[in-house]
């Protein structure tokens, strides 16, 4: 009877510790879910790592993709974290009840409040600028000055833009709805349209590229797409331009994460997130890609920081968001495709 109660017992006592050792085991894992590339994620991945000890398992897709994966997986998600670039793709992740506020004195001393969801539920980790770019041989920078100004008719078919599909002048619109009201953004944008130099291209490179060759003076891209092509090609007639200095400041837009409402391991989650802000992830998270540091104590690359200081829109980034679809519906009605 004693021998069968003791063998009982330490059966008992094994599978405890069986259960404890899975749990720490799960403990030390953090799985994301990241709508950026692994060349850019990887190295900060390896270095919250060799920090803390945590391994960082992830899957790469678009953010479309992982959206629908999220929602799909519900309570039975593996996932701790969400990545993705554009406020446009957080604020529709937080608005489907995929994210979860987080409560950290870290992020909050690391990350302006006009870069972070004002619930908590997603935090911005680098910037990308949506500026002016020019060719250097065919306008002086004094003929620049606003987003607004490029619906002026001294810029008839001397404007590029890229089309109006891509989330990233979506939110450049939501934004400027925010700012001016749908009546007066639809006057601008209809304005951008009527100076168009061609129809709207496919992608940011390319409308730097017809700027540089001279097809069109100006347009409109993020500041990551500048470097990439300069970096391949100095010589390239091409500048930025920071507009509207002495009115609400340039567009900015975000790479960003948040913790996932069904995160089986919330608090590693958090500390990844955290981690993500501070001064060594910061460099890797914006440098590899030409950002800049969403944590303002952090220095730009001095790649980046050649391109001049700038001040950015300080409106909170969830506008973007929440008016993403009426910039949508306002684009169509101005003719921008």
């Amino acid at each position: 009877m004693l021998r069968s109660h003791l063998s009982r017992y330490a059966i008992k006592v094994l599978f405890l510790f069986s259960l404890l050792g899975m749990h720490l085991a799960h403990a030390e894992e953090v799985v994301v879910y990241s709508a950026r590339i692994e060349q850019l994620i990887k190295p900060m991945f390896d270095a919250f790592t060799q920090e803390t000890g945590i391994k960082v398992k992830y899957t790469t897709d678009n953010e479309g993709a992982l959206l629908a994966r999220l929602e799909a997986e519900g309570k039975n998600t593996p996932a701790d974290m969400l990545i993705t670039a554009d406020v446009g793709n957080l604020w529709a992740a937080a608005r489907a009840g995929l994210l979860k506020p987080v409560k950290s004195e870290v992020l909050e001393n690391n990350i302006p409040a006009h870069l972070q969801d004002p619930q908590n539920e997603w935090f911005g980790l680098s910037i990308r600028a949506r500026t002016l770019v020019y060719n250097t041989k065919k306008v002086k920078p004094s003929e620049l000055s606003t987003y607004e100004d490029l619906a002026d008719p001294k810029w008839n078919k001397r404007l590029c833009l890229r089309t109006s599909k891509k989330v990233y002048n979506q939110s450049l619109v939501a934004m400027m709805i925010a700012e001016h009201g749908e009546a007066e953004t639809e006057k601008i944008v209809r304005g951008w349209v009527a100076n168009l130099a061609t129809d709207p291209l496919s992608d940011d490179t390319r409308a730097l590229e017809f700027v540089a060759s001279g097809k069109c003076d100006v347009t409109l891209v993020n500041t990551y797409y500048y470097g990439r092509l300069m970096k391949k090609d100095p010589k390239l007639p091409l500048a930025i331009f920071w507009p509207n200095q002495n009115n609400g400041g340039v567009h900015v837009n975000i790479s960003g994460a948040g913790v996932t409402r069904y995160s089986r391991n919330e608090q590693a989650a958090i500390k990844l997130l955290e981690f993500l802000s501070s001064e060594k992830a910061q460099n890797l998270f914006a440098d590899v890609n030409m950002e800049y540091p969403a944590n303002p104590r952090i220095a730009a690359d001095p790649f980046v920081a050649a391109w001049g200081s700038f001040k950015q829109n300080p409106m909170n980034l969830a506008k973007a968001g929440e008016l993403q679809t009426a910039a949508v519906k306002l684009m169509d009605r101005a003719g921008y495709r």
